[in-house]
C-alpha cells in the first residue's frame, strides 16, 4: 500500500500582487523621470563648476612621492564631472573628462606629470560650459584638441 500526502498550496500575497495589472506605462515613467531630472540640472551644473574650480586649484606634485596621490585626486575630480554632467546629456563635458581620466590613468606614477595638462583641461571644461549649444563646431574643436593631447602624451 502506498501513502500519498497532499496539501493545498496557498498563493503568497506577493505572487498575487505580481499577477495583478497596475503601475504606470514605460512612457509615463520616462516622462516623469525626465521632469524630475530637469529640476536638478542647475544644481548639477553648479557642481560641475565647483569641481572644475577644485581641479584648477590643485597644485602640482612637489615630488615623485606625491605624484600618485595627486593623480588619484585629479582622476576623482574628473570622474565627478562625468557623474554630474552625464545624466543631463552633456556629452562634451563627459568626453573631455574621460579624456583627462585616460591621461591620468595612463601616466606613470614614478615620473613627474606635466601639470599643464590639468590646467588645459580645466580651461576646456569652462569653455565647454559657456559655449552656446548651437556652436557645435567649436565644441568639436575643443574635444579634438584634447584628444591630440592624449595622443601626444600616451600615443593612444
Amino acid at each position: 500500500m502506498t501513502t500519498v500526502i497532499t496539501h493545498n498550496r496557498r498563493r503568497s500575497r506577493l505572487s498575487s500582487l505580481i499577477d495583478q495589472p497596475g503601475g504606470i506605462s514605460t512612457r509615463i515613467a520616462l516622462k516623469q523621470a525626465a521632469e524630475n531630472l530637469a529640476g536638478l540640472e542647475s544644481q548639477s551644473l553648479a557642481l560641475v563648476e565647483e569641481t572644475i574650480q577644485k581641479l584648477a586649484d590643485m597644485s602640482p606634485p612637489a615630488s615623485i612621492d606625491e605624484v600618485h596621490d595627486k593623480l588619484k585626486e585629479a582622476y576623482a575630480l574628473s570622474a565627478g564631472i562625468i557623474d554630474a554632467a552625464g545624466p543631463f546629456a552633456r556629452e562634451d563635458l563627459c568626453r573631455a573628462a574621460t579624456n583627462l581620466c585616460d591621461l591620468l590613468d595612463g601616466s606613470p606614477v614614478d615620473q613627474m606629470f606635466d601639470w599643464r595638462i590639468i590646467t588645459v583641461h580645466a580651461q576646456s571644461f569652462r569653455l565647454l560650459l559657456i559655449l552656446p549649444e548651437e556652436q557645435a563646431e567649436a565644441r568639436k574643436q575643443v574635444l579634438a584638441s584634447l584628444q591630440e593631447v592624449l595622443k601626444a602624451k600616451l600615443g593612444a
